[in-house]
């Protein structure tokens, strides 16, 4: 049996006029995050663990930001190219495991369905997906941006 692992990061600034969107789930909040897709920061970290995985760089070598074609793109649908080169490598996943790190607002609520939506998109049991919400107890980013970090198994 082949094991591999990988991790993935991003992190981006709160900005006004935007939508809050994180593992593909809209969250009401007066603030959304700024990029050049829908800026889903844990859909980002969680495709650069399994790009990580599997050697092939990370998610700006695959959907460069310099490319018009991924201006608003939805990260969900990125995520499914990512699990397509997964697959075509021969590779399925073993588990996720994604922290969400933010200040504001509070994400328990929205854990379960971000979850669905993970499992729903690999195609895989939910007790496959794991997503946590954590702080920074006021430092660090402090309400300036989110960040997410994610590891990927992959057997």
């Amino acid at each position: 049996m082949k094991i591999r692992i990988g991790q993935g990061y991003d992190v981006h600034r709160l900005c006004e006029g935007r939508r809050l969107v994180l593992c593909g789930v809209e969250v009401p909040f007066e603030m959304g995050l700024l990029g050049h897709s829908d800026a889903d920061v844990a859909v980002h970290a969680v495709m650069d663990a399994v790009l990580g995985a599997l050697a092939l760089g990370d998610i700006g070598k695959l959907f460069p930001d310099s490319d018009p074609q991924y201006e608003g793109a939805d990260s969900m649908e990125l995520l499914g190219r990512v699990i397509g080169l997964m697959r075509e490598h021969g590779y399925s996943l073993g588990n996720i495991d994604v922290t969400i790190v933010a200040e504001r607002p509070k994400l328990s609520p929205y854990i379960l369905k971000m979850r669905e939506n993970l499992a729903a998109a690999f195609g895989c049991d939910i007790s496959q997906i794991s997503v946590k919400a954590t702080t920074e107890e006021g430092l660090g980013l402090a309400g300036m941006g989110i960040a997410a970090q994610a590891a990927a198994i992959i057997i």
